[in-house]
């Protein structure tokens, strides 16, 4: 019959000046085992001895036991001595022994701003940079596209086309619609104060037209598209496609971005259209309603007089601007994603932050160009 482990023990003793540790029994991590912060030590003992007695079946317990001995031998300036243990422990502890030491934790306190200025300047320089970069490729493969040298395909085109097109017109329609309908109602709170309801018209009309129609559009298909693209791109980064089509000599400017910004630039002023259409049929809907009562012929005859084809032509400047910024945001973040799903998904959220911002800077320098030129 074999007979039952004994159970780890570290019997210390003092001889000489000499501290003896027998060590002997079983010892397993997940048992009850002795520890160097329990062993009697009176004094500062000349040496140490580590002697292996009795010693069955053993794990990392006993390393770190042994390590635990050896820095407090460093600490105390003891020498540490073992005897009888095995060579595969001693190197264990020995492994131990170059693990460096947990870094401590930074007082917590005030960010310092000059280093928070720093790295914000840098990480907006490194972004502008790949902005740049992004657009230089987009221009050579423009410049492949017109000579029929890019490895362009018209179906990916086409079915881009449709997904950002005409699978938007719900979501844009409601979205244009209902902002017509908030113009107006709002707009008549005013105007009926000075007697001027039909002026209505002429708000909603050059509103849409020329503002509200073209970004509350890019603001939808920011949110729709933008984060699409970026999604899928980000997801054949992760998946190493990218990489692929590299190493077969495809340059993935010409094959995923273009059809993709192009797609929206040539879809967002036809959306624009569709949206002015709606949010001024929005607008006379609520003029037709009382308090107003003006019929929709009246509506649409006093917003001919001041919306005219320099608004419309604003407008669809204004769009298509809009789409190749949300194409090139898209695109760009999408590349920049790392090889994960949490990558993936955040590329789509930046890439939506990132649209947004473009197009409201987009915007307001549209808005100060076009009172230059007097449109």
């Amino acid at each position: 019959m074999t007979a039952p482990p004994s159970h780890a023990r570290a019997e210390a003793t003092l001889e000489g000046g000499t501290l003896t540790v027998r060590i002997g029994g079983e010892w397993r991590i997940t048992a009850p085992h002795p520890d160097w912060s329990g062993v009697p030590v009176d004094g500062k003992p000349a040496a140490v001895r580590l002697v292996a007695d009795g010693l069955d079946d053993w794990d990392s317990s006993l390393a770190l036991f042994l390590r635990a001995a050896e820095s407090w031998g460093e600490q105390h300036s003891v020498p540490v001595r073992h005897e009888g243990f095995p060579a595969g422990l001693v190197r264990l502890a020995a492994l131990l022994a170059q693990k460096a030491p947990a870094a401590a934790t930074p007082h917590p306190g005030l960010p310092d701003l000059f280093t928070a200025v720093g790295t914000a300047t840098v990480a907006l320089w490194r972004e502008t940079k790949d902005l740049a970069g992004l657009v230089g490729e987009c221009a050579f493969s423009a410049g492949r596209l017109f000579r029929g040298q890019a490895q362009f395909r018209w179906r990916d085109c086409l079915h881009e086309m449709q997904q950002c097109g005409v699978m938007s017109l719900p979501i844009v329609g409601l979205i244009s619609f209902l902002v017509g309908v908030t113009m107006a109602y709002m707009g008549s709170l005013i105007v009926r104060q000075y007697g001027g309801d039909v002026w209505i018209a002429d708000m909603v009309g050059v509103a849409m037209t020329r503002e509200m129609g073209p970004l509350m559009l890019a603001i939808v298909l920011a949110g729709r598209t933008g984060a699409a693209f970026a999604a899928t791109l980000g997801n054949m980064k992760a998946n190493e496609e990218i990489d692929a089509l590299e190493t077969l000599g495809v340059s993935p400017v010409d094959f995923l971005v273009m059809p993709r910004m192009a797609a929206l630039c040539f879809m967002m002023p036809f959306l624009a259209l569709y949206a002015d259409t709606l949010g001024i049929l929005g607008g006379m809907l609520i003029a037709a309603l009382p308090p107003l009562n003006i019929p929709a012929n009246l509506f649409y005859a006093e917003m001919q007089t001041i919306v005219d084809l320099s608004d419309i032509n604003t407008g669809l400047i204004k769009a298509a601007t809009f789409g190749l910024l949300i194409g090139l945001a898209g695109c760009l973040r999408g590349l920049q994603a790392e090889r994960s799903a949490a990558g993936v998904g955040q590329a789509a959220t930046r890439a939506v932050v990132t649209s947004l911002l473009l197009i409201v800077v987009a915007n307001s320098i549209y808005a100060v160009v076009f009172d230059i030129l007097g449109w």
